[in-house]
Order: structure tokens, then C-alpha cells, then sequence
């Protein structure tokens, strides 16, 4: 599956494959630094996706319809976006309760988003603390 990653990442127009290989590099640190285990890279619905054994998935996408922002989606069916909403409303853009909107010409929150997915790829052990145990 690497290569069809590494496929959908060299079709991105240059600065979407910088952030997103940016984005890579930000996922991989978590996971390396909280011993969360082997990192399955693939592709879900034509997005870049991110998982751990214990964690709920995390994907991150860009579409020309909307050439100035990128998103980072989480399971819609868990607590995830309202929890990143409750503590970041002052950060992040939301769509709905399933993504995170960043914008491309921003620099990228990157504490704020290590903890979002840092969360989130935690998230099958502290699924049941108030607030994820924030």
C-alpha cells in the first residue's frame, strides 16, 4: 500500500504536498514518541490514513473544490471533534463533528493538532474520561 500513499501524495500540487508530507512526519512523531506501536498508512476513501492498534483513524485530505484549505477527519461517531471543539474553539475551524479545516496559507497549529491526534489515535483506552481525559 506504500506505493499507492506515496502515489496520492506526489498528486498534490507542490505546497499541498509539502503541508501534508508535513502532516506525515507530525503523525509519525506521535506515535514513535507515545510507543503507540506499528502505524498503518493506507488509504480510506482516497485519503491519506493514519492508524494504531487502540486508536480510532485519523485521515487527512486536500481537494481542488476547496484550493485553500486541507482537512483533518476523525470518526464521526465518536467524541473526538466535540472534545477538540470544547478545548480549541478558539483554533480550529470545524466541519461538523468529523474534521478539523485548516487553511493553507496559515502556519500549521502544530501543538494543538499533535494533541487532537495524539487523542485520537489513544482513543479506544480513553474513550470513556470526561473530556477524553484532557
Amino acid at each position: 500500500m506504500q506505493d499507492a500513499v506515496q502515489e496520492k501524495l506526489d498528486s498534490y500540487p507542490d505546497l499541498i504536498n509539502v503541508i501534508l508530507c508535513e502532516m506525515r512526519a507530525l503523525v509519525r512523531d506521535i506515535v514513535h514518541e507515545n510507543n503507540l506501536g506499528e502505524l498503518e498508512e493506507t488509504l480510506k476513501w482516497g485519503q491519506l490514513s493514519y492508524l494504531v492498534k487502540g486508536g480510532s483513524t485519523v485521515r487527512v485530505d486536500w481537494t481542488p473544490k476547496y484550493p485553500l484549505q486541507y482537512c483533518i477527519y476523525f470518526n464521526c461517531k465518536t467524541k473526538l471533534v466535540d472534545t477538540f471543539r470544547e478545548i480549541y474553539r478558539d483554533v480550529f475551524v470545524f466541519d461538523g463533528n468529523r474534521a478539523i479545516v485548516l487553511r493553507v496559507n496559515e502556519p500549521m497549529p502544530k501543538k494543538e493538532l499533535r494533541h487532537c491526534i495524539e487523542l485520537s489515535l489513544k482513543y479506544k483506552s480513553i474513550k470513556n474520561l470526561p473530556l477524553l481525559g484532557v
